[in-house]
């Protein structure tokens, strides 16, 4: 296997691991978000909702919660990932966590 692919492997790991732990850790359930990873990819998931007109609910969900370091947003701009996605894909996830204030060196962002 490339290592690309282990890399979007790891990715989708990390895309559901984002479910589990927003379900533990809020309470919400982010049902359609997981589907989509699952009958998709985590990749393919994450191009669909960081290229999006509006945030999705999911995130608006989270943004209310006070937990924009869940979303796939901020998973994106992760330094591990980096390989994965475009510098146009990266600023998009940035700009959109930067619209709702997310404080990026708290994370390491």
């Amino acid at each position: 296997m490339k290592p690309e692919e282990d890399l979007n492997k790891e990715f989708t790991a990390a895309m559901v691991d984002i479910y589990r732990r927003v379900l533990k850790e809020t309470g919400y359930r982010p049902t359609y978000f997981l589907q989509m990873v699952v009958e998709t990819s985590g990749h393919e998931a994450a191009m669909h909702l960081i290229h999006a007109g509006q945030p999705s609910d999911g995130y608006t969900e989270l943004y209310s919660r006070k937990r924009l370091d869940l979303t796939v947003e901020a998973l994106v701009l992760q330094p591990k990932w980096k390989p994965l996605f475009t510098d146009d894909d990266r600023a998009k996830a940035r700009n959109r966590l930067r619209d709702y204030h997310f404080e990026f060196a708290k994370y390491g962002l």
